[in-house]
């Protein structure tokens, strides 16, 4: 009797993972089926920053986007170090990858910026700390080929900034910690993307 009992437990776990690797492999022969894009923002580009995107098909109209942004660069007194992932959720109008698509966005990012010529407080001053929000995005993807596409995005949201003020964009000492809160642009892209199908 005992015996019996332990044959069961012991099939009904063979069953349980049987069962659990079907489904596993149910899962990625459909993520293999999936279109997948890796991409680079032309507009990041221009500002040396270094991003990759990766974009995921997750059925005919949805598409998670991730994408990273790095710039360690100081040039002079100028000086725009930053970080920075972002995903988004997209749904399609159409079809993944091709035409209208509405996205909801998240961010986080640390950044060193100072000595920029956008105005007096940011040329002679230094700002260092971290970001986060959200937002809602639209944008459109033209194919330009069997495997590559353009992207045009645009995302209005809201940031949470916290940083430490510096004197200026070489010195040390902190002068004024605060933190801000803005809403606005939160995403612009045009992006070039390699599509693997």
């Amino acid at each position: 009797m005992v015996n019996l009992r332990l044959h069961n437990v012991k099939m009904n776990k063979i069953h349980r993972l049987v069962v659990a690797l079907a489904c596993v492999a149910g899962t990625w022969n459909v993520g293999q089926a999936q279109e997948a894009g890796i991409k680079t923002n032309l507009l990041y580009d221009a500002t040396t920053t270094l991003n990759l995107g990766v974009e995921i098909g997750m059925g005919r109209k949805m598409t998670l986007d991730i994408s990273g942004n790095y710039n360690p660069w100081r040039f002079g007194d100028y000086r725009l170090k930053h970080g920075l992932i972002q995903p988004e959720l997209r749904y399609w109008t159409c079809e993944k990858f091709n035409g209208h698509f509405f996205g909801l966005h998240g961010f986080y990012g640390r950044y060193n910026v100072g000595g920029l010529p956008f105005n007096s407080n940011m040329r002679h001053s230094r700002y260092q700390g971290y970001l986060y929000g959200g937002g809602f995005s639209y944008g459109y993807q033209w194919i330009l080929s069997d495997h590559w596409n353009l992207e045009a995005t645009l995302g209005l949201g809201y940031a949470h900034l916290r940083d430490k003020k510096y004197p200026c964009a070489n010195c040390g000492e902190v002068i004024k910690k605060s933190h801000h809160n803005y809403v606005g642009p939160t995403k612009a892209a045009i992006s070039i993307i390699y599509i693997i199908k």
